[in-house]
């Protein structure tokens, strides 16, 4: 394909349709000594979506499988289409039925018959909710329950390991967390009101100005989106472990939290991150428009600097529009899959 495209798009030579159907579809981009087919931008500022070969088709949805915390089809999709053009539904659902730790994740019931008015919130912190996940039987060292505070607008979630479910020890990282991002004015748990309003009274000891109520005691089952953010959580939480073979999930939550906010939610319809940020979440040069093998070899500032200055202008096309050559008849092309 980029040796028909260079062969298209070089001075003389009659040119068939097949020629103008490469260009006005596809250019190249060169960084460094890396030729990449990329999709036909409209202009020269647009990202460039890059379309990947057969061989390294295993390796990008790989990568993307394990960036959404084995995540399903749609929530890959949304991952590689940031920065590739032909990758399947189907090769996506083709991975997903073979990856070992996706097999082994638990079947969660669904509730049936039962249905609920769901809380509408309009602005960011107005009412947040904060669970208990009980690890108990996977202690890791003085770590025996996970945390779970999500607001309820942005579905953004922030997770803590701790110790115990004392009142005491969950508004100790509440406040953290309030301190960071601003405070709820309504705070809602299924671990009961009791506890709710035993958590709110031990934060206002400590900070005196903070005033907020507990939501109304609602039954596990209307609290869809919570339990479903749940079970996201133990699942990405062992598929993270199985990845790096380790049972230290104090340390995996960390991750499994980017992981969730940076992943397509079907509720809102986008990321938690960019709902709360209104951006997406970055990994470094992993998240710039540079080729993955021009990245791998990134060292230093001065091979940053390098790389992106390469890119400037250093596309092959032509715009079909402003040639003179007469189009012969011939029609064959498809874009590559």
């Amino acid at each position: 394909m980029i040796e028909n495209i260079k062969a298209a798009a070089g001075a003389g030579g009659t040119k068939n349709r097949h020629g103008y159907y490469l260009l006005s579809k596809f250019e190249i981009l060169q960084c460094g000594d890396v030729e990449k087919l990329i999709k036909k931008r409209a202009t020269q500022d647009e990202d460039p979506v890059y379309y990947v070969c057969i061989e390294d088709t295993y390796d990008v949805v790989k990568r993307a499988h394990t960036a959404t915390g084995h995540g399903g089809r749609d929530r890959m999709a949304e991952e590689v289409n940031k920065k590739y053009a032909n990758i399947t539904r189907e090769a996506l659902e083709i991975f997903k039925s073979y990856c070992q730790e996706c097999q082994q994740k638990r079947k969660r019931p669904k509730t049936k018959g039962v249905v609920v008015r769901p809380i509408l919130t309009k602005e960011f912190a107005s009412r947040a909710q904060v669970d208990l996940i009980d690890m108990q039987s996977m202690a890791q060292n003085s770590f025996k329950w996970i945390m779970v505070y999500q607001d309820h607008l942005t579905k953004f979630v922030i997770l803590r390991a701790l110790t115990s479910k004392r009142a005491a020890e969950v508004a100790h990282n509440l406040l953290d967390i309030f301190l960071l991002v601003g405070a709820p004015s309504i705070l809602q748990s299924d671990n009961g009101s009791e506890f709710t309003a035993e958590v709110i009274s031990e934060l206002k000891l400590v900070w005196p100005r903070l005033v907020m109520v507990h939501g109304k005691p609602r039954h596990p089952q209307s609290q869809g989106s919570v339990e479903r953010a749940n079970g996201d959580i133990k699942d990405m939480l062992v598929a993270w472990m199985g990845d790096n073979n380790t049972n230290d999930w104090s340390v995996g939550i960390k991750f499994v939290q980017f992981q969730k906010n940076s992943s397509l939610h079907s509720g809102i319809k986008r990321t938690p991150y960019a709902a709360m940020f209104g951006c997406e979440a970055k990994v470094g040069l992993t998240s710039s428009s540079l080729p993955t093998e021009v990245i791998e070899r990134m060292q230093s500032e001065d091979d940053l600097l390098l790389a992106f200055s390469s890119l400037q202008d250093s596309t092959i096309n032509l715009d079909p529009a402003q040639t003179t050559s007469q189009e012969p008849s011939q029609t064959t092309s498809q874009e590559p899959t």
